[in-house]
């Protein structure tokens, strides 16, 4: 069963820029899809990024033209490139396939 590692996370102020990786234990290329993931506390786990096979790509409409998911089928590693980070922002990022078990994620705070 495929597994995912999670990293790239941290504190940023508002506006900053931080870039996600998830690295797979395997290939992308077997994978229709890969989504970023992301849960605040207190709150459901809600699809953020979503990065389809065939090239085309999604976004939930709090990240539209902030965030940026891309994967390098090379390192089968998957990206989540955020820009114009808000407050609201702040939960812990995970990646996930649709099948596999959830990671660890990765803490991303934003904050003055």
């Amino acid at each position: 069963q495929v597994q995912f590692v999670e990293s790239g996370g941290g504190v940023v102020e508002p506006g900053g820029s931080l870039r996600l990786a998830c690295a797979s234990s395997g290939s992308l290329v077997n994978n229709y899809y890969m989504g970023w993931y992301r849960q605040a506390p207190g709150n459901r786990r809600d699809l953020v990024a979503l990065s389809i096979v065939d090239g085309r790509t999604n976004y939930s409409d709090s990240v539209k033209g902030r965030f940026t998911i891309s994967r390098d089928n090379v390192k089968n590693t998957v990206y989540l490139q955020m820009n114009g980070l808000k407050p609201e922002d702040t939960a812990t990022y995970y990646c996930n396939n649709g099948a596999s078990p959830w990671g660890q994620g990765t803490r991303v705070t934003v904050s003055s």
